[in-house]
């Protein structure tokens, strides 16, 4: 009998135990929110005009940034007054953007945490443009990440978090030293619970749709076997890899338990980027990962980009479909599921 009310007693307090063990691990979980190429209006070569740019940029689209533990973007642009670009853009297709450096204030202020600022307009406006950047977003409380051999940390519910941000370019991090990046992986590791990755990688437009395991290669640049890099990264110990850089969204992909979402397109490009055909698709990513780092669930909040490339929410849910249709084709039984409603859910 004594047995019997102490093997009860035992299970009754296992159960309990269970029960804090449960809500204690679900309560641990970080979401991220993403999203992807971001040029919130250039004055260059023309000033700009806007009453308020807060309202004006991301009025339609703000509340959908709200709700997570951390906000992240790709700052394709510059925050300087530095007159001189570095580039000649008297020539087709080359541009330069610079950002008026109050806007920094912006960004903070609709709840950005971190951005990555390694990208192919980094150094529009020489090494002062990028150095100013860096001082513009810190001086308002905005981390950024991408500076070569940098890594960004972070506390998150008690949980640190390492941030490393790669280009294709060599005054970056790059997506084509990967034995580098690994090296930067482990190093941040032994800081950190947690560690995500941005990469702005690979061609662009149309052809660059579809995600292929082998070098991309764009205006003969070397953009990345983005694969390969975002596989050797996880399997040194990364976490989360967020992409951008081909303008386009692109399938997303779970390696290890991992997410990988390759590109998640443009999310703003006032008088800067392409809003025309499936360039406007765009998106916010909410993904939430456990304690160790795994992804649990997610979602696709789908956004289309109006004739001057501002964000809105797209009831048609366009980008939901690409995705979906995306994931099946370049990752087949390796994506993760993701529903008519855009809710992703592991395995395919």
């Amino acid at each position: 009998m004594k047995q019997a009310v102490i093997y009860s007693i035992l299970s009754v307090l296992f159960l309990f135990s269970s029960s804090i063990f449960s809500e204690t691990d679900s309560g641990s979980a970080i979401k991220i929110k993403a999203v992807g190429d971001m040029v919130p209006g250039t004055n260059f070569p023309e000033p700009l005009n806007i009453q308020d740019p807060r309202s004006f940029l991301f009025g339609k689209v703000e509340k959908y940034l709200k709700g997570a533990d951390i906000l992240f973007g790709n700052f394709e642009s510059t925050l300087t007054n530095y007159p001189n670009t570095s580039k000649d853009t008297s020539r087709r297709m080359i541009f330069a953007f610079r950002t008026p450096p109050s806007y920094a204030k912006i960004l903070k202020d609709v709840g950005f945490d971190i951005l990555s600022i390694a990208n192919n307009h980094s150094l529009d406006f020489h090494q002062q443009g990028f150095d100013d950047t860096q001082k513009n977003l810190s001086e308002v409380g905005v981390r950024y990440t991408g500076k070569k051999g940098m890594i960004t940390y972070m506390n998150v519910k008690n949980i640190s978090v390492a941030w490393i941000g790669f280009s294709h370019l060599k005054s970056h991090n790059s997506v084509n030293e990967i034995e580098e990046g690994v090296a930067l992986v482990k190093e941040a590791k032994k800081k950190a619970q947690l560690v995500f990755i941005s990469f702005h990688g690979g061609a662009e437009g149309g052809p660059a749709l579809h995600v292929k395991n082998q070098m991309e290669r764009f205006y003969g640049e070397y953009r990345g076997n983005l694969v390969e890099f975002s596989h050797s990264l996880i399997d040194a110990g990364a976490d989360l890899v967020i992409g951008h850089g081909p303008h386009l969204v692109r399938a997303m992909e779970l390696y290890k338990g991992r997410l990988i979402a390759y590109s998640l397109g443009n999310f703003m490009g006032y008088r800067a980027l392409s809003s025309r055909g499936i360039v406007g698709y765009s998106l916010v990513l909410e993904a939430e990962l456990d304690p160790q780092g795994k992804f649990v669930k997610g979602k696709i909040i789908p956004l289309q980009l109006d004739g001057v490339s501002i964000p809105e929410f797209d009831p048609e849910k366009k980008t939901i479909d690409l995705m979906r249709k995306l994931t099946k084709e370049d990752f087949p039984n390796q994506g993760p599921k993701i529903l008519e409603d855009g809710v992703i859910l592991p395995g395919a």
